[in-house]
């Protein structure tokens, strides 16, 4: 995934940063911290991976908080439009149902301002938050604003890092991988959890 990072933002320059931050907060899995750590590293001016490439740190990160953008309203939409169907005709099988629906949609209706705002900044969680929030309907307003605002600190600080590190910007990648699979265990459990108490009570109710 580094080299493919690599050789796109080499050939494409702005335009596969954009790209690239489009695609991870979409969902797919594109770690953030390369595109944005070897983006910053490339405002250096020094000859990063033996390229010559010299580009605006301002750019690359006002391009980064863009396509954070771009890509969550895109999941947002399937949320939004198809996700909520989905979940109502397929949440049985794993014990979601139209109440836990409405619970979500009170949720984001109470907290989704600081919801999505917080977990811009917080790794794995960032990528998967707009699909909930398009669920229950969060305004499209408020959730593309608090989607900035909690962009923006993200792809600054990963850009000022790999530019900080310069010819090492691999590392903001590599501390960065620790973190995120701790938050992946923590989620891991709590989803774990969630679900054996909801069969529990699911049985108990039978």
């Amino acid at each position: 995934m580094e080299h493919i990072i690599v050789t796109e933002i080499s050939k494409h320059g702005y335009l596969a940063i954009f790209l690239l931050m489009t695609l991870e907060s979409a969902c797919i899995p594109i770690p953030s911290e390369a595109v944005m750590g070897f983006g910053g590293a490339l405002t250096t001016g020094l000859a990063i991976a033996g390229l010559s490439i010299h580009l605006n740190f301002w750019a690359i990160v006002l391009l980064g908080t863009l396509g954070n953008l771009l890509g969550s309203l895109i999941a947002y939409a399937v949320g939004r439009t198809g996700g909520r169907a989905l979940v109502e005709r397929y949440g049985k099988y794993i014990l979601i149902r139209h109440h836990d629906l409405d619970r979500a949609e009170a949720f984001f209706a109470k907290h989704g301002d600081p919801a999505v705002f917080i977990s811009r900044m917080l790794p794995v969680v960032r990528t998967f938050i707009s699909f909930p929030a398009g669920i229950a309907e969060m305004p499209v307003g408020k959730f593309s604003l608090f989607t900035v605002l909690g962009s923006l600190p993200w792809t600054l600080a990963l850009a000022y890092a790999g530019r900080s590190l310069a010819t090492n910007w691999q590392t903001v990648s590599k501390a960065a991988t620790p973190i995120s699979v701790v938050f992946g265990l923590v989620i891991a459990v709590v989803v774990v959890r969630w679900y054996l108490m909801r069969r529990q009570q699911v049985e108990s109710a039978s």
